[in-house]
This record gives structure tokens, C-alpha cells and sequence, in this order.
């Protein structure tokens, strides 16, 4: 059987997104993580949140 050629490639994908997050996150201490999730899991900001991160303007909307 001929393997066909990617179009996307999942796993590549994920281990973007995971390093992104990494370096985002890596002078959040554990609170800030948690209000930085739990804002981005609701879709609005959380009281009291303060995450240091700002979308790359060439991002999708809904892509994180």
C-alpha cells in the first residue's frame, strides 16, 4: 500500500501549539496558569486575570 502525502499534519500541530504555550506560560506562576486556562477554556476573561500573552495578529479566530 502507497502511503499518500499529508495535507495537515496533526502531531506536528500539536507540538506547535504545546511549545507556544510552554514559552508563554514559563514566568506565570501556577495561579496565573490556572486564570489564564480557565479564561481561555470560557472564551471571556476571568476577574482578576492576568495573563501576559497577546495573539499573534496572523492567528484564527477560534484557533486556541
Amino acid at each position: 500500500m502507497k502511503k499518500s502525502e499529508k495535507s495537515f499534519d496533526a502531531v506536528q500541530m500539536m507540538r506547535q501549539i504545546r511549545d507556544r504555550l510552554s514559552t508563554q506560560c514559563k514566568e506565570m506562576t501556577f495561579e496565573e496558569q490556572k486564570r489564564y486556562i480557565r479564561e481561555r477554556l470560557s472564551g471571556k476573561p476571568t476577574r482578576g486575570a492576568t495573563c501576559r500573552w497577546q495573539p499573534p495578529h496572523s492567528a484564527e479566530p477560534g484557533f486556541l
